[in-house]
């Protein structure tokens, strides 16, 4: 008896693998079970059934043998199409998305008909890789299949579609999702995740609305995944108040608490720079990492809140996180925009410190920093210490030298970048475009020719910064034809930056009625102008002395609300000074809230000009009593005015008093003083200060004497000074014609002869007076 209930209670081989087929738990059993069973099974000679390999190939990728899993397979002599699956199933499960495909084309070539199963599980394996060939091969016989009808056939579909977005054939998924007559949340979410994904994130918000409202009729509503999607979308969009409504919508469908929503709303939040909501969802991030930080304090940096963003990355610090290269430069660049260089050479010294000096992004943050706080010798400095240099090193000492006035070194380090690299580096549009204005304002037109050759071979002449600083360059350089074609080729002119361009280049080499012409033109297309065309044009109307055209312009600021800007007002103080208008002026003047020395130079050189001298001391008085102190320019304005009205004693204070503002006269505040003592009659005083001065004297003080000389009647001096004049400028006929005329006054008829064929030698001849009459009003 015992033997018998011994024998009964030991279960039989084939009821221990009975029982593990018809298992319906989902949780295979232990590994060393697992073995048991699996050669018990070919002991048994029942390794080669379907069912009972399925159920092996499962239990193994369960339990992550894959290996195990391919030599249960391989017992099969015929395997079926669920047999495959569950082989696909595993490589998948252990995400080796190549043997799942090789697994799929090994069943196509057996003959196995592929089920509803098989298409995601490849098609996911094809998104994975990016093979869209083969996710097309599957969309394709799942219409021959009839995979995309009936029961199952959703999920076919949605997987058809996540694989089309992932592999950036957006409209192929679109048209797919179009057909399917029912959507559930996968397809939705693939839909939008896809779009978002390449850059259509209009679209994907477009499909998430579509979704909300069809779930309020039924329709499949939006999961964690459809909100991380969407709020990806605001993000980078920066749609806050569509973002806003997401959030509100999350939190009543009762998915704004997960992590994944909460994370991707920090996300966005810091994204869209909205500082608030972003540190009041910081505390609730289950894991803050890195990343987090880094765009927590990046938030804070834009916006201007440098002293948070400092205090949140020593914060970091204390919470055990080490800071990498990424949010240093980050913060580095707050500090950059803040233009505190104190602090961000405090902050220097900790990096040093930290040794993150080889790191080519901090240097390059460095660069930046410096050069946005004017300090282009240390930025240089740490240019030439950098181990490595990237494109971005090139062009942030490229750009900074521009924007310095550095333009010698700008062409230098360009010349450098292209001698060096031998092409490793390519040039951007900003340093591209600061090159070519480099040219512009040295005059190097063959240089600028050769960097526009360099954006027509690299594609980048399009770009409308290099095409406005080509139009600019070839503008100033008065080659207007090639400035027009240019302006011509420009696809879409509704920048208004290239009308300045060329309206600016018109002004400026006296072309003032081409300038009208093309304001007019610009006009007529509807480009609506900004401070700088209505300062260029206002300056065009000075030079013609267009009163009318003026007062017109004047009137469309008026117009357009734009009385209070600085430039405007003082561009407009200026044309009517020189249309005489001293009156207009002065109320503009008056009327100003805001006034910097430029506009008080205009107003003192305006009196000046028309012999007011008396008002433009005044002026200059109340120019001292002010904010605003006088500059080189203020000094020549005023010194030029008392010399129109022969004022010698308030000349020589103004002269003598430039040193109290820590100013140096130059060669033109000489000049006026020397005409000023010399038409005084002050010959010998004006002779001594030519004698005593620490500069050589140019051709403008010599003749300026020269003329004096010869309007008091004093020939012995004349003829000295202008031996003098004409050796520093032989080519100069002023100097000639005073000659000849003092000489014809003293009968001298043989020094004339002797400086007409002087004249000759040098190859000089007599300019042709001419005048000119406004006929068209």
């Amino acid at each position: 008896m015992p033997a018998t209930r011994t024998l009964l209670q030991t279960p039989s081989p084939l009821a221990a693998l009975h029982r593990f087929i018809a298992s319906p738990s989902p949780l295979p059993p232990p590994l060393p079970s697992l073995l048991s069973l699996h050669a018990l099974a070919v002991t048994s000679g029942l390794s080669w059934r379907l069912d009972f390999a399925a159920k092996l190939v499962y239990a193994y990728a369960s339990a992550g043998r894959h290996g195990l899993a391919a030599l249960a397979f391989s017992a099969s002599p015929c395997p079926d199409t669920f047999l495959w699956n569950s082989l696909l199933q595993s490589h998948h499960r252990a995400s080796d998305f190549a043997s799942a495909l090789s697994v799929h084309r090994r069943m196509r070539a057996s003959g196995a008909r592929p089920s509803r199963f098989t298409a995601p599980l490849v098609t996911s394996a094809a998104a994975e890789l990016g093979a869209l060939p083969v996710g097309a091969a599957v969309h394709a016989y799942s219409v021959r299949f009839g995979l995309l009808v009936g029961d199952g056939s959703v999920a076919v579909a949605s997987s058809l579609v996540y694989m089309y977005a992932r592999c950036g054939s957006v409209r192929d998924a679109v048209r797919l999702f179009d057909e399917m007559p029912v959507r559930d949340v996968v397809a939705w979410t693939a839909m939008i995740s896809g779009c978002v994904r390449n850059g259509e994130c209009r679209d994907g918000l477009s499909y998430l609305v579509r979704m909300v409202r069809s779930a309020s009729d039924g329709g499949a509503r939006p999961n964690s995944r459809t909100m991380e999607s969407g709020l990806d979308a605001c993000g980078m969009l920066g749609e806050l108040p569509v973002a806003r409504c997401l959030h509100g919508y999350g939190v009543k469908a009762g998915v704004g608490h997960c992590p994944l929503v909460v994370s991707s709303l920090f996300s966005m939040y810091a994204k869209c720079d909205c500082t608030e909501d972003a540190w009041i969802l910081f505390p609730e991030l289950l894991e803050k990492d890195l990343v987090s930080w880094t765009s927590l304090i990046g938030a804070y940096c834009r916006r201007g809140h440098v002293e948070k963003a400092v205090q949140l990355f020593l914060d970091m610090e204390e919470s055990g996180l080490q800071p990498d290269e990424v949010v240093v430069s980050c913060l580095l660049a707050g500090l950059g925009n803040s233009a505190d260089v104190h602090r961000g050479k405090a902050f220097h010294a900790a990096i040093v410190k930290r040794n993150f000096g080889n790191s080519v992004l901090i240097g390059n943050a460095l660069i930046s920093i410096y050069a946005k706080c004017k300090q282009i010798d240390i930025a240089g400095t740490i240019f030439r210490m950098l181990h490595q240099r990237d494109a971005d090193s090139w062009s942030s000492m490229i750009v900074a030298y521009c924007k310095a006035g550095l333009d010698i070194k700008c062409l230098e380090l360009y010349r450098e970048m292209q001698f060096r690299d031998k092409g490793e580096f390519e040039c951007d549009t900003s340093s591209l475009a600061s090159i070519i204005s480099s040219c512009s304002r040295l005059g190097r037109l063959r240089l600028g020719r050769s960097a526009h050759c360099y954006s027509i071979k690299h594609l980048i002449g399009e770009n409308s910064s290099v095409a406005n600083a080509l139009i600019s360059m070839y503008g100033i350089c008065g080659n207007f034809d090639l400035a027009l074609k240019i302006f011509g080729l420009v696809k879409t002119k509704t920048d208004v930056v290239t009308w300045n361009a060329l309206i600016s280049s018109y002004t400026q080499l006296g072309h003032s009625k081409d300038a009208l012409l093309l304001y007019d033109q610009m006009l007529t297309e509807g480009i609506k102008p900004n401070s700088a065309t209505l300062v260029t044009v206002i300056s065009s109307c000075a030079n013609l002395a267009a009163l009318e055209r003026g007062e017109l312009i004047h009137s469309y600021v008026k117009d357009m609300g734009l009385e209070c800007d600085l430039s405007i007002n003082t561009a407009l103080v200026d044309m009517y000074t020189k249309c005489g208008q001293l009156g207009i002026a002065r109320e503009i003047f008056d009327s100003m809230l805001e006034k910097d020395a430029v506009t008080w130079n205009v107003m003192i050189s305006g009196y000046g000009i028309h012999g007011e001298a008396k008002q433009a001391l005044t002026l200059f008085s109340m120019m001292e009593g002010g904010n605003v102190k006088p500059n080189s320019l203020t000094f020549l304005a005023i010194l030029s005015a008392c010399c129109h009205a022969g004022l010698v004693d308030e000349g020589r204070k103004l002269f003598t008093g430039m040193k109290e503002y820590s100013l140096e006269p130059n060669l033109k505040h000489y000049a006026c003083m020397v005409d000023l003592l010399g038409k005084s009659g002050y010959l010998q005083e004006a002779e001594d200060m030519v004698s005593a001065m620490p500069i050589e004297p140019d051709g403008g003080i010599w003749g300026a004497l020269l003329g004096a000389c010869k309007m008091h009647g004093n020939f012995e001096m004349g003829l000295q000074v202008a031996k003098k004049a004409l050796a520093s400028d032989p080519g100069n006929d002023g100097y000639y014609i005073l000659m000849s005329n003092s000489y014809g006054s003293a009968e001298k008829w043989d020094e004339i002869e002797k400086l007409r064929n002087m004249m000759k030698n040098y190859g000089v001849e007599k300019s042709i007076g001419w005048s000119t009459v406004d006929i068209s009003g």
